[in-house]
């Protein structure tokens, strides 16, 4: 039998409370605000992108400090391998999307706006299927580490 470790409150907070804040944030934005902005009168190709990408760069900043404080939380904790694996797996999920994606998406922005472009790329898709993994995968983060601490026997180191 795998003996648990005490896990500090700390991580325990961390690691319950992030994934879900992180899980609202893409669905209030890239499921909600994202494809309702263009359906708001008056609101243009051109305004609609420089909204986009303002919203969407904070959303990136804020999910990179995140996606940190949680792989610090959980590296630092005594919590399974295998949370530390889907913590790390999101994380890469993340930096993909923000550091391989976001930027050919920002030319690409950058061409519509110059009239050059008329907007049609599959880079969209590649985003959209990062954040349908960080969902799926925010999830599976969520039922696993509800699931551990309502293990029979998981201590809590205060």
């Amino acid at each position: 039998m795998q003996q648990i470790q005490p896990v500090s409150t700390f991580s325990r907070v961390t690691l319950t409370y992030l994934p879900t804040f992180w899980f609202g944030l893409l669905v209030a934005i890239s499921l909600i605000e994202a494809p309702l902005k263009f359906q708001a009168p008056g609101i243009t190709i051109p305004l609609g992108l420089g909204i986009g990408r303002l919203v969407f760069g904070a959303l990136n900043i804020v999910e990179v400090i995140i996606a940190i404080i949680l792989l610090v939380a959980t590296f630092r904790s005594g919590v399974p391998g295998r949370l530390r694996g889907l913590v790390t797996a999101l994380a890469g999920v993340l930096l993909i999307k923000v550091a391989l994606i976001r930027p050919f998406l920002n030319q690409r922005t950058d061409a519509v706006l110059a009239g050059v472009d008329d907007g049609g790329s599959s880079w969209h898709y590649l985003y959209i299927a990062a954040d349908g993994l960080l969902l799926i995968g925010l999830v599976v983060v969520m039922v696993y580490t509800a699931r551990l601490w309502l293990a029979k026997g998981h201590a809590v180191n205060n």
